[in-house]
C-alpha cells in the first residue's frame, strides 16, 4: 500500500509517491504531504524538486575525488613511464583516497586537504607530502577543465608545508678523491649508454 499525494501544477494533475505502509507511518506521510503542499503554494513542483535532488546526489557520487583521480590517471597514463604511473596512483591510494576519496570533489575545502598533507608530513616523509600536493593540484585542475570543480583548492595551500631541505653534493677537489672516482667509473659494469656518459663526464667537465 502506497501513500500518494495528488496535486495540480501548471494545470496538470500529478501524483507524488510518499512511501509505503507500514514502513512509513501515517504521521510521516502527512508531514511529507504538508511539505509538498507548501512547495506547490509557492510555485515549486514537488516531483521536479525530488528529481533534482536525486540527480544532484547521483552527480555527487559520480564526481568523487577518487573517481575523478582515477579518470585523470587513465587519461595521462601513456605520458608517463610505468614506474611513474604506478607511484602516482599508489601515493593517492595510500595517502588520499582513504580520507577524501568518497567526497564530491567540488565540496573538498583547502583545510581538509591540509589535514591529509600534514598527516603525511608527520610520518617523516615531507617530500612525499609535497609530491601528493602537486598531484592533487593536477587532479583539481583536470576537474575544473572537465566542468566538475570550480577551482584548484591547492592554490590556497602555499606555505602549508615546510620546504624540503636539499642536500648539496660538493665537488671532489682532492687529487686522491678524483683519482678514486675515475677508477670507480672505469671499473663500473653498466649499460653501454650510461658507461659512455660517465666516461665522457670527466673529459668534458659537464654539470650533472
Amino acid at each position: 500500500m502506497y501513500w500518494r499525494f495528488k496535486y495540480r501544477f501548471d494545470g496538470k494533475e500529478k501524483l507524488l509517491a510518499l512511501g509505503t505502509y507500514p514502513e512509513r507511518s501515517s504521521v510521516d506521510a502527512r508531514q511529507d504531504r504538508d511539505a509538498a503542499r507548501r512547495m506547490v503554494a509557492v510555485g515549486v513542483d514537488p516531483s521536479a524538486a525530488r528529481k533534482a535532488q536525486k540527480d544532484a546526489r547521483s552527480d555527487a557520487n559520480a564526481n568523487t575525488f577518487e573517481v575523478i583521480a582515477r579518470e585523470w590517471h587513465r587519461r595521462y597514463l601513456n605520458t608517463w613511464s610505468s614506474e611513474t604511473a604506478r607511484d602516482k596512483l599508489a601515493r593517492l591510494e595510500r595517502n588520499v583516497f582513504p580520507w577524501l576519496g568518497k567526497r564530491p570533489i567540488i565540496e573538498i575545502k583547502p583545510h581538509e586537504l591540509t589535514v591529509v598533507l600534514q598527516r603525511i608530513a608527520d610520518r617523516g616523509v615531507l617530500e612525499t607530502a609535497h609530491r601528493v600536493k602537486y598531484v592533487c593540484g593536477q587532479i583539481f585542475r583536470y576537474a575544473v577543465q572537465t566542468g566538475r570543480a570550480e577551482r584548484d583548492v591547492t592554490a590556497d595551500l602555499r606555505g602549508a608545508l615546510p620546504p624540503v631541505k636539499v642536500k648539496n653534493y660538493a665537488a671532489l677537489t682532492a687529487p686522491k678523491d678524483v683519482a678514486q672516482l675515475l677508477r670507480d667509473i672505469g671499473s663500473l659494469q653498466t649499460c653501454f649508454p650510461v658507461m659512455c656518459a660517465l666516461r665522457f663526464a670527466p673529459m668534458l667537465l659537464v654539470r650533472p
